[in-house]
């Protein structure tokens, strides 16, 4: 793969929390050479507020989030694909649809931080957590030397880092 703005895909079966976390990291992160999105199976229809106040105290742009269908990445003049991430173990388990461009795919399951019931710390901190997973697992896919792997090793980096 060489040198040129990837398409990353962050998928969920709501697409209110963790996928949301992801598409907004990397485009923080990356913003040079990936482009992030996030959708669901069944989308809620909205971001959790959870969310929405841990990118904006950790100063990761909000603008633009919204949460939608995978049904909107199957439509002419959709981005094609490089990379498809399920990020829950709904999605995972689903039926995805066919990507066109056959994109490298792996599983990084993180547990869903909108189904921690208590305080509000304690739920405060279940999406700090799910956050701080996200987020190191997008450091580590950043740094990959894309230009100097073939296919089969950029999968099989993407599916270890899902692992860690």
């Amino acid at each position: 793969m060489t040198d040129r703005v990837f398409n990353v895909l962050f998928l969920c079966a709501g697409n209110s929390a963790r996928s949301i976390l992801a598409e907004a990291t990397l485009n923080h992160r990356g913003h040079e050479r990936f482009r992030a999105f996030s959708a669901g199976s069944h989308p809620n229809g909205t971001v959790n507020p959870y969310v929405l106040a841990l990118l904006q105290r950790v100063g990761i742009a909000t603008d633009g989030l919204r949460s939608k269908s995978w049904d909107e990445f199957e439509q002419p003049g959709a981005p094609v694909l490089d990379f498809v991430f399920t990020v829950c173990d709904n999605a995972a388990g689903e039926v995805c649809p066919i990507w066109p461009g056959q994109p490298v795919t792996a599983h990084w399951g993180v547990p869903d931080p909108a189904a921690v019931e208590g305080s509000e710390l304690e739920k405060t901190n279940a999406f700090r957590d799910a956050f701080t997973t996200l987020q190191r697992r997008i450091e580590l896919f950043t740094s990959l030397p894309f230009a100097s792997l073939d296919r089969m090793a950029i999968h099989d980096h993407v599916r270890t880092i899902g692992q860690a």
